[in-house]
């Protein structure tokens, strides 16, 4: 069993940015590859980012790449993402989850966090 728990959602001014944690605890973080999604008002909960479990292979979602950077300190069981260049269009509910093999998609992930809200004023 992985608990996942989101923090640095927040409200921030289109052009700026954030950066999100995920502390993971229970069984051994490093054995893991780490998403994040997110979830629109209305919408599906789509993919963003992910990470293998040394992330030097990461991967991203079109609209994100160049902008969003994801990563990971072992040490600290914790997953991180980066966001710049913030876009109205990036509101939403951030997840970080954990999966048994790296993949883009949802179904592949075991455990979920319970979500952060970021919110990119126009």
């Amino acid at each position: 069993q992985v608990q996942l728990v989101e923090s640095g959602g927040g409200l921030v001014q289109a052009g700026g940015s954030l950066r999100l944690s995920c502390a993971a605890s229970g069984r051994t973080f490093s054995r893991y590859a780490m998403g994040w999604f997110r979830q629109a008002p209305g919408k599906e909960r789509e993919f963003v980012a992910a990470a293998g479990w040394s992330d030097s292979i990461t991967y991203y979602t079109d609209s994100v790449k160049g902008r969003f950077t994801i990563s990971r300190d072992s040490a600290k069981n914790t997953v991180y993402l980066q966001m710049n260049s913030l876009k109205p269009e990036d509101t939403a509910v951030y997840y970080c989850a954990a999966a048994d093999v790296l993949t883009t998609t949802r179904g592949g992930y075991n455990y979920w966090g319970q979500g952060t809200l970021v919110a990119v004023s126009s």
